[in-house]
């Protein structure tokens, strides 16, 4: 598991994600409190990345970058407004590479992501994409 310094590196990076379009809109926020929560991060460590970003921690697990990867596919979309804006497959896909994920997963994931309700891809089938381009 990862410790608490990879943890806010995680949220930092998350919150990084959400302010790409110059604001976190209230659904981001509540989505980004509920993984901090999960964390086991304090609201007000939250609140304060959320102004002082840490630095970015590389996580050493494939299986943590996986999960990690699976949260911003989430956060990307709950947000119903940016349905048709590249800009965020973009992101999405500089974030998945600064992970050190494979571009052919990351590719593959953002291609089947339109056929799913809200494209939001299942953790089974994520994790299965990033298994196949692992071996």
């Amino acid at each position: 598991m990862v410790n608490r310094v990879e943890k806010l590196s995680l949220l930092s990076e998350m919150i990084a994600f959400a302010k790409y379009d110059k604001e976190i809109k209230s659904i981001e926020y509540n989505f980004l409190l509920g993984v901090a929560k999960q964390l086991d991060i304090a609201r007000e460590d939250f609140d304060y990345l959320i102004e002082h970003p840490v630095t970015y921690t590389h996580l050493k697990s494939h299986s943590e970058r996986i999960v990690q990867f699976h949260r911003l596919v989430l956060l990307m979309n709950i947000d119903q407004e940016s349905d048709n804006k590249p800009s965020g497959a973009i992101k999405l896909y500089n974030f998945g590479l600064r992970m050190g994920l494979s571009h052919e997963s990351i590719t593959k994931v953002l291609y089947l992501m339109e056929s799913f309700p809200n494209k939001i891809v299942p953790p089974d089938v994520l994790i299965d994409i990033f298994k196949t381009q692992y071996n």
